[in-house]
């Protein structure tokens, strides 16, 4: 594969990672809103309870962020692009939905964080399953991703 079709496929991964990253930034600045309109000074992370959700919802997102960024890119590069496209953008309206719902009740966070995490664990399954086609092909000589993308549809450069 050329490394110009490496990078027209990369696009797409790339394109969601950013989208990734501005979703960061913006709940980010949501504590920062709410450290204002709480009267939550830095370093303090306790609170009036509607500042503490939003604290604790944007720390929970962060944490989870760098296993969403390599599983989206594992999953993109070995396995499917438009799969792992796919599961990416699920997954950060999951984190969308879980943020806002953390933020208004404990218990709104609940149903997002669940749907968020089968997203991310789809994006963990389709990485290990294309690390282990892609070691299959090398060392066995057996091409099972190509098995796996016609099964689901899916072309060649995808």
């Amino acid at each position: 594969m050329s490394s110009e079709m490496m990078l027209d496929q990369a696009v797409l991964l790339a394109a969601v990672t950013v989208l990734g990253l501005l979703e960061q930034a913006y709940f980010s600045l949501q504590v920062i809103y709410a450290r204002r309109k709480y009267s939550v000074s830095p370093p303090a992370t306790a609170g009036a309870p509607e500042f503490e959700r939003v604290f604790r919802a944007q720390a929970n997102c962060s944490e989870y962020f760098p296993l969403f960024i390599f599983s989206l890119w594992l999953a993109g590069v070995f396995f499917s692009q438009a799969l792992a496209v796919f599961f990416g953008i699920l997954y950060l309206y999951g984190r969308y939905l879980y943020f806002h719902g953390y933020a208004e009740s404990a218990q709104g966070r609940l149903e997002p964080l669940y749907f968020s995490a089968k997203m991310l664990w789809a994006l963990i399954g389709l990485s290990g399953l294309g690390v282990v086609c892609v070691g299959t092909q090398v060392y066995l000589g057996l091409d099972l991703l190509h098995s796996f993308t016609h099964i689901l549809g899916l072309n060649e450069n995808t």
